[in-house]
């Protein structure tokens, strides 16, 4: 994984930090499997450019472009990090009073595809689980927010300290993935911005 270095935007950073990489790891992209993309919850822009550019690297490798959830990947890590611990719940802060959240068991996969709730809500839409699953582990960039509303409800829940999804495990559950469609952003807000013209 390498941290950008470019001032230009999404679409014209990319390329150039992929190909970096590859350099960097000395592999070429011939000896590559399948294509590993997140599809979201996240930025508009940065979706799109993201699985635009993977889709069309996997059409020109004539090689599967496999999704993950920014969700799904954050819990697979924090359950690899504390195997003990039997699901967890991945928290994004949303803006708004809202987050993301998911929830991934460590033997049964998801448990919970991504929902866009407000934060307050996010007690009674995993009691159910954390009765049936115990302890919890959180992670994600709202999970400071999410810890003390799930102790006041009488919960177990516990910081993985994962706040970002790393490329490592998203490449792990896209390697494991059946192959499918071509994966599309996964937006669960309408987009702040309108069309002129348009009426909401």
């Amino acid at each position: 994984m390498i941290t950008s270095r470019w001032r230009a935007g999404h679409a014209e950073a990319l390329a150039p930090m992929v190909d970096a990489l590859m350099r960097g790891a000395g592999i070429s992209f011939a000896a590559l499997d399948r294509i590993a993309v997140t599809t979201g919850p996240g930025t508009f822009t940065g979706q799109r450019v993201g699985l635009a550019f993977a889709r069309a690297l996997g059409l020109g490798l004539k090689r599967p472009v496999i999704g993950v959830t920014t969700l799904d990947a954050m819990a697979f890590e924090a359950l690899v990090k504390r195997p003990a611990i039997a699901w967890a719940l991945a928290v994004a802060d949303a803006k708004r009073g809202e987050i993301y959240f998911g929830a991934r068991s460590v033997v049964g996969g998801t448990l919970i595809s991504p929902e866009l709730v407000p934060l307050e809500a996010i007690v009674e839409r995993v009691a159910c689980l954390a009765q049936s699953h115990g302890p919890v582990l959180l992670a994600g960039t709202a999970a400071d927010s999410v810890k003390p509303l799930l102790e006041q409800a009488g919960l177990q829940p516990f910081d993985s300290m994962v706040r970002q999804p790393d490329a490592v495990f998203v490449a792990s559950l896209a390697t494991d993935a059946p192959d499918g469609p071509p994966p599309k952003p996964l937006y669960l807000r309408a987009p702040d911005a309108k069309l002129p013209g348009v009426v909401p």
